[in-house]
């Protein structure tokens, strides 16, 4: 069963830029895609630049072209607006210092005026002491009004959440199910740093209630403080969307997940987990999306071929896995073999002609028509 019955989605695909964009971010970005065309809804594009100390010059077109090689066009985004914009995170600013101001007089966040010294001090206290390192509360019940006579002289100051101490919370993921966590094991994070940025916590529950958004996609990286994140969108009396955590994937060897080392020993055998290097490598954008729905997703236990037509025919939320994933280049080299086979001579043609010519190698149409067959035997 597939997820056309349910009322138009809005899904946003959110990434930061601040790396290339790659298999993990595309994953993402197609099941995105996919609910919105299946439900007659729309997919948004929202650049998270709140970490302007590792933005990468580049990134977020990267990632713009990246999406559109893929044939995820997107709705709503930067480059071509819609009524719910900015959207870029870094634009938004005023937007999050609103809220964190309603948090605050509705004692549900505090001014916290602990330097870094004296967190690290705690930290090492409690490291001593074997407890899991936490902030202490120092300035959780400070008098209000003293709060606001500090922060009006200057005091530097970060905002945090104040996470119930008693009792549990419940938050509910497609995949996963309820989860119910200790409110005692739950940390006072920090939603608004310093300088006056929100962090990610604040800024995409505010971000997602004002745009409407009906469905969220994250990895399982965000299930430590998906309970924070809950108890945020209710703190403002807001619906939370329906939370979606994808698995994680793992390391060819099926042993860890993917990290930056994996990435290089990938590079160095000639593969790479970045959208952009796989297209220059010659791989089709059809062999990627059919690659990496299957990474998490299935439809029954033996189909294996999938156009994006397909895929937003058949996806479904209830098919959604939550095991780890390897990545296997030797299944990916099997999906763009049978993308290839599936492409008409002239199609081909057109396609590997770019590479000829990057290659300096002679690229008429006639002579690419008589070398696509042999590329596709």
């Amino acid at each position: 069963m597939t997820d056309s019955s349910l009322k138009p989605a809005r899904v946003r695909f959110a990434p930061s830029p601040t790396g290339h964009f790659h298999l993990g971010g595309a994953r993402t970005a197609l099941y995105d895609f996919l609910l919105a065309r299946q439900t007659g809804g729309q997919f948004i594009l929202r650049i998270e630049d709140t970490d302007r100390k590792r933005l990468v010059e580049g990134a977020e077109q990267e990632i713009m072209d990246g999406l559109r090689w893929l044939g995820l066009e997107y709705d709503e985004g930067p480059d071509v607006g819609g009524p719910y914009g900015p959207y870029r995170q870094s634009e938004r600013k005023e937007i999050y210092q609103h809220y964190a101001k309603e948090l605050i007089n509705s004692g549900h966040a505090y001014y916290c005026f602990c330097t870094p010294e004296r967190l690290e001090k705690v930290r090492q206290e409690q490291q001593k002491r074997k407890e899991l390192p936490h902030y202490d509360g120092t300035c959780r019940n400070l008098d209000p009004d003293e709060a606001a006579h500090r922060v009006a002289a200057g005091e530097k100051h970060v905002v945090r959440f104040k996470m119930p101490q008693e009792g549990s919370t419940t938050v509910t993921d497609v995949v996963r199910g309820d989860i119910t966590i200790e409110n005692r094991v739950l940390d006072d994070y920090i939603i608004v740093k310093s300088d006056g940025l929100s962090l990610y916590h604040l800024a995409a529950a505010v971000d997602d209630h004002l745009m409407q958004i009906t469905h969220v996609f994250r990895g399982s990286e965000w299930l430590s403080t998906f309970p924070l994140h809950g108890l945020i969108h209710r703190s403002l009396g807001w619906q939370e969307p329906v939370w979606v955590h994808l698995s994680l994937f793992l390391k060819p060897s099926g042993k860890g997940k993917m990290s930056k080392r994996a990435e290089s020993d990938l590079i160095k055998d000639g593969y790479s987990v970045f959208i952009k290097d796989l297209q220059e490598l010659g791989y089709l954008p059809e062999a990627v999306n059919n690659w990496i729905a299957l990474m998490g997703w299935s439809f029954d236990d033996h189909t294996e071929f999938f156009t994006l037509p397909d895929l937003v025919e058949k996806f479904s939320l209830r098919k959604l896995n939550p095991s780890p994933a390897a990545i296997n280049f030797t299944k990916f080299d099997y999906f763009n073999g049978l993308h290839i086979r599936a492409l008409t001579t002239e199609d081909l043609a057109r396609r590997i002609k770019p590479f000829f010519i990057s290659r300096g190698y002679d690229a008429d149409d006639a002579t690419l028509k008589k070398i696509a067959p042999t590329i596709q035997e």
